[in-house]
Parts: C-alpha cells; structure tokens; sequence
C-alpha cells in the first residue's frame, strides 16, 4: 500500500485498553483475545501489503453478504496512500452473544508528511462464526470525521513539497493542485521563515459534500469556502499534521490568481499552525494568512478588500477589530469578507509600518501565551511598543487613507 511503487514502510500494531463486555469474566477475556488476534492479522495485513490476508479478517460471504467486497474495496482505495504507521488503540469492548463492538483510536502517519500519527476515533463490528471472529464493519465513531478512502479509490500525485491525494479527480487536475502548493510553499517559507518542515498534504474530495464528510460538519457551512485547514485556530500547537481540505466546487470557479492565494494562504495555517494558540484572534491568524497570500502580487487595497472600501466608503469605518465570531462560516458573506478583509489590512498596515520581521514576532508573542486574555495587549506592548487602542486608531486611519 505504499504510493509511488516503493515496498510498504508498515509499522502496525494493536494496544488494547479499559476493556468491558457482558458475560463472565472468563468468556469476556477470551473474546477481547480472539478479536484482539483478528485485529492483528488485518493489521498485518496492511503490513505486508497482502489483500488476500486483509480480505480474509472479514466475514465470509455465507455469514454476512459483501462484507468482503467491502474489504477489498477498502484495501484497494488504500493502497495508494503513502503510509508508515497504521495501529489501534482499543479503548472498549462491548460482546452481547456471537456478536461484539469495539471503540479504538485509529494511529496513523504519511511517511515523509507526518510528525506524529493522526488520531481519530472508529467503530468496528464484529461477528463470530465457526469458532472465529470476522470484522463486518469499520466506520467513523460519533462524530468522527470519514477518511478520504472512504469515498473511493485514492489517486496520489507528488509533489516537490506537497502530496495531492484526491477521490473523484483526474491525475492531471491533482498535478494542478501540487503546482500550486509547490509555488505556496517558498512563498510562505520567504515570509515566515524555515522553521516548519515545508511540506503540505492537500486533499481533493470529489464534491463539497465529501469535503463536509472530511471535516465531520455540514456541508452547508462551507459551500462557497475554497479550503480550509484542519486544526488551523484554536488548537494547542502541537497536532502532528494538518490538511487542506478543498471545496473543489468552490476551487474551481477561481481564476490562476485566486487558486494560487486560496493555496498559499491554507500553506500559511501549515506554517505558522506551532505557533498558533487558543491565544490566537482569528483576525490576526486569517489576517496573516491573507497577508503571506497577497504578498508581492501588487494587487492594491481596494481590489482585495472590496466589501470593506464600500463600508469605509459609506462612512462605515469599524470601531474595532473583528471578533472571532464575525468569521463564521454560515452567517452573512458579507460580513464575513469584511472580516478577513479587515484582519489582513491590520497585519499589512504592521509591515509596512513597523517591518514583515516584526510581524512575525507579534504573531508569535500573542501566540505563546497561554489564554487569549491579555494575549494580544502584551503583544503589542513588547513587539510593537504601543496600546489597544493607540494600534485600533491607527489602523482606522489606515483604512480611511487605503480605501477611500
């Protein structure tokens, strides 16, 4: 199952943990046993590479139909993800009869991609026939999200610094999406510098719909978002790895010029991701990203910032910079352009008033605290040498001299 026709580097393996289950004692051990060997054959073979052995760790047909369509189905959509850790935590067994669930967090790592394994909850269904136990099902736990071999046979195109792995594309739109991140990653790597690996796995769904299935929310809060990046604000700077996930609905009504800013402002969120914190204000983390995207491109304020000239324009000048909440998803597009339009204008105005290093260094200050109170104050006050409010009255006049 390794991409690009190199043998398989499979680390895999099963931890098994707060076991529970009906029955006697005796009967539970022995079930969590024989599951925990079925496990490790299926796992094994991941390991080796062995479809026949995969198949066989599902039920026969004579037990349950297609569950071992399902099983090669699954194994071949696999076998092109560039793999080098694959394990389960189990952290429930639940038997009633002939029949058991088991709770496990599913390890995972690309080689080359991946500091660490990617975590995410399933839920496998088992049944016992003849004295054995087969999987008959293996799905996302709660509200888990779906992983993209889910949707279908996964098609991999690398890239200098970028892995495209898509369902539903052609190689050739997939060698378009490494094109650009190839391009975002110098870009961001010029602006932020080289403390990051400089490498960005993007994912290519067929549809919006199976972009919503990766993130695990409803489509509907995305419809019109090119991409997104998981685990981009808000987190503890320290996930393994983080994906761009595109709309490819959305992606593709862009223009060159926006398919490129939409890449390499996500290959921003990559970036700068360990030194972003719940400390972070989304106007500074998405209004950085827009910065890095627009960098160079000699576009001027008011063809990037368009609903914000109007509002600046009508006399409508903000009294203060957006709220996390303005950035929502499904609310007023509008506003939600005002939004990231009015963070980028803060972070461009730090740049070109105080210098793109020193931008970076408030980024990183507000980002080191711990909690957002008092996060971004003490930014201000260190790095850039000035107050709340001196820094909001200087950007509304920056606004009134960039857009009117």
């Amino acid at each position: 199952m390794a991409g690009r026709g190199r043998a398989p580097k499979w680390v895999v393996g099963l931890l098994v943990a707060g076991l529970v289950g009906c029955g006697g004692s005796s009967g539970t051990d022995a079930a969590s046993a024989d599951v925990r060997g079925v496990l490790d054959r299926r796992a094994a073979a991941v390991r080796d590479g062995s479809e026949k052995a995969f198949v066989a760790t599902a039920a026969p047909g004579s037990v349950a139909a297609g569950e071992r369509a399902e099983a090669r189905a699954e194994f071949r959509n696999l076998r092109a993800v560039p793999l080098t850790d694959w394990s389960y935590r189990v952290t429930g067994f639940h038997r009633s009869g002939d029949r058991a669930t088991v709770e496990a967090d599913l390890r995972y790592r690309m080689d080359g991609y991946d500091r660490a394994p990617v975590v995410t909850a399933r839920t496998l269904s088992l049944t016992r026939a003849e004295g054995r136990w087969y999987v008959t099902g293996d799905r996302p736990a709660g509200d888990a999200s779906r992983q993209l071999w889910e949707q279908g046979p996964v098609v991999a195109v690398h890239g200098e610094h970028s892995l495209v792995l898509g369902v539903g594309q052609s190689r050739g739109t997939l060698r378009g999406y490494a094109g650009l991140a190839d391009r975002a990653v110098p870009a961001v790597r010029e602006a932020w510098g080289e403390e990051w690996p400089g490498r960005v796995v993007v994912l290519v769904p067929k549809s919006l719909d199976g972009m919503a299935e990766l993130l695990g929310a409803p489509a509907s809060g995305y419809r019109g978002i090119a991409a997104v990046t998981t685990g981009e604000a808000g987190g503890s700077g320290k996930a393994p790895a983080d994906r761009i996930i595109v709309n490819p609905d959305a992606y593709g009504v862009l223009g060159s010029f926006g398919r490129q800013v939409v890449l390499t402002h996500e290959t921003t969120h990559v970036a700068t991701r360990a030194s972003t914190s719940a400390a972070t204000p989304l106007w500074l983390s998405e209004g950085y990203a827009d910065w890095v995207g627009y960098r160079g491109t000699g576009r001027t304020a008011a063809e990037i910032a368009p609903e914000l000239t109007r509002a600046v324009t009508d006399g409508r000048v903000p009294d203060e910079l957006p709220a996390d909440g303005d950035f929502g998803f499904g609310g007023d597009a509008a506003k939600l352009a005002r939004a990231y339009e009015s963070g980028w204008l803060a972070c461009r105005m730090i740049a070109e008033r105080w210098g793109e290093v020193r931008l970076g260094e408030f980024y990183r200050a507000v980002g080191a605290h711990e909690k957002r109170a008092g996060a971004v104050e003490a930014g201000l006050r260190e790095v850039l040498d000035t107050s709340p409010w001196e820094f909001t009255a200087l950007w509304q006049a920056y606004l009134r001299d960039r857009l009117m």
